[in-house]
């Protein structure tokens, strides 16, 4: 095929341009350090605030056993007669003859659903959620309420430190499916009127367990 002279030309730089390397103009733009600063306070208190600024609701605890009778007050005070949870871990912890509303249907009739969850993100209070999770990828967002246990471990700063502890985690073999939620599922049309609970809950609980 006949190359004309001019697209020659632009070929020839192109080439010229990949075959010598140029410095970076700003090596410390390239991810190399975070862009935020790191607050002094606990990233409890960081992530309470931030949550709670995108509607999620926030429960702190100070042991397993304040967990519970916190999630037996929220059940009551809701008139919840079935809340669904596939964690294993979370159902050893649950006294049967305290908690009989766990499971007496299934996730398409529960009127809300407790899961884990992979990390807390302080700085933009977000949880960090995967497929690897024993509740899957419908349960918490199946629901009209999600409630998530976690405990202070989990808390990182940035979504920078997630992602790097899930990497951890996993040894490079990340679930196939990981996704960060901001409180409520929302959405807003073009006049920017906000809906909640369109393509998820209408409600998160966040109980976090001190350790």
């Amino acid at each position: 095929m006949k190359i004309s002279p001019a697209k020659e030309n632009i070929l020839k730089r192109v080439r010229n341009a990949l075959s010598q390397s140029v410095q970076l103009p700003f090596p410390n733009s390239e991810g190399n350090s975070s862009v935020f600063v790191k607050e002094h306070d606990g990233l409890e208190m960081k992530f309470a605030e931030e949550f709670a600024r995108l509607q999620g609701k926030f429960i702190f605890c100070t042991s397993k056993e304040e967990l519970m009778e916190n999630l037996l007050a929220l059940v009551a005070s809701r008139e919840w007669e079935d809340v669904h949870c596939q964690t294993p871990s979370l159902m050893k912890a649950f006294q049967l003859s305290q908690f009989p509303f766990i499971n007496k249907g299934d996730m398409h009739t529960a009127a809300a659903a407790i899961t884990d969850c992979e990390l807390l993100v302080a700085r933009t209070g977000t949880m960090v959620l995967s497929a690897a999770q024993p509740s899957g990828r419908a349960l918490p967002v199946y629901t009209p309420v999600h409630i998530v246990i976690a405990y202070t471990h989990q808390l990182v700063f940035d979504l920078k430190d997630a992602i790097a502890r899930l990497r951890d985690k996993y040894q490079g073999e990340l679930p196939s499916s990981i996704h960060f939620a901001s409180g409520p599922s929302r959405t807003a049309d073009i006049e920017k009127t906000l809906v909640v609970g369109i393509h998820g809950p209408r409600e998160v609980y966040v109980f976090l367990v001190d350790e």
